[in-house]
């Protein structure tokens, strides 16, 4: 939230200071006609005034809510649509909440095994880490890629790891998709210099839990994100849209 008192104008610097978030981001509210600043100074920059960062502190809180940036312009232009887009992203977060007891569940089994020194169970695994097991097209992937030093390689790391390596290797997968969704958020282009670094981020990440991740075999996987339902759904967990966008960062990076 965002709370300015005793000025009349407010640059889009300090705004941005005070709310926490990028001029980058006021620059993009401006241009799509959602928060559109009262008053241009002589030299042209924008210049905010209190009812301007009243609207932007509303904004906020509806982001917080995971609301689309066009939901969010409805409800403020059209306050009739605003009980109906709320009442949607209650459920969206109730959605969330329980998802987020399933894998604290999770978690706990896992630390309760790492504690006892045992190994966790495909099972136990597919609680703790979401819907997507890898082990349910293990013939699969043995197929495809089976002769392939990657696929031995990933094979001989994973069958070591304990419960708390799971843990560890989903915490920093969770990260970078993370700050993905908020590239997202913030409509940053695919091929920009920070998507480019969460794309290394990835690939390299891959590389430290797996196998040697190289472009090619990374610019495969990109492709597979999308095309392989199964994947798809499982990247879209953690945010709508975000398997996409992955996949098109992904290729930007190899491709220009």
């Amino acid at each position: 939230m965002v709370y300015v008192g005793g000025m009349d104008t407010t640059t889009i610097g300090d705004v941005a200071r005070l709310a926490g978030i990028t001029v980058r981001t006021l620059h993009h509210y401006d241009d799509i006609g959602l928060l559109t600043p009262t008053e241009r100074r002589p030299n042209g920059y924008r210049s905010y005034t209190d009812r301007d960062i009243s609207r932007l502190q509303q904004i906020l809180a509806y982001r917080e809510l995971d609301l689309g940036l066009d939901e969010i312009a409805r409800m403020l232009n059209e306050p009739s649509d605003t009980i109906e887009a709320l009442g949607k992203a209650r459920l969206r977060i109730d959605d969330q909440l329980a998802k987020l007891r399933r894998i604290a569940a999770g978690l706990d089994a896992a630390i309760e095994a790492e504690t006892k020194g045992t190994r966790m169970t495909p099972e136990e695994k597919l609680e703790a880490f979401g819907d997507f097991d890898p082990d349910e097209f293990a013939d699969e992937a043995r197929e495809r890629w089976g002769d392939s030093d990657a696929y031995r390689e990933s094979v001989r790391r994973t069958s070591a790891y304990a419960p708390a390596d799971w843990k560890r290797q989903r915490a920093e997968t969770d990260e970078i998709y993370q700050a993905l969704l908020t590239l997202m958020a913030t409509n940053t282009p695919e091929d920009s210099p920070e998507a480019v670094a969460l794309v290394d981020a990835h690939r390299a990440q891959i590389t430290k839990w797996f196998y040697d991740c190289t472009p090619e075999i990374h610019a495969g996987l990109g492709a597979m994100y999308v095309a392989d339902e199964r994947f798809r759904a499982n990247i879209n967990a953690s945010g709508n849209g975000l398997a996409e966008y992955l996949s098109a960062a992904i290729e930007a990076r190899y491709t220009n």
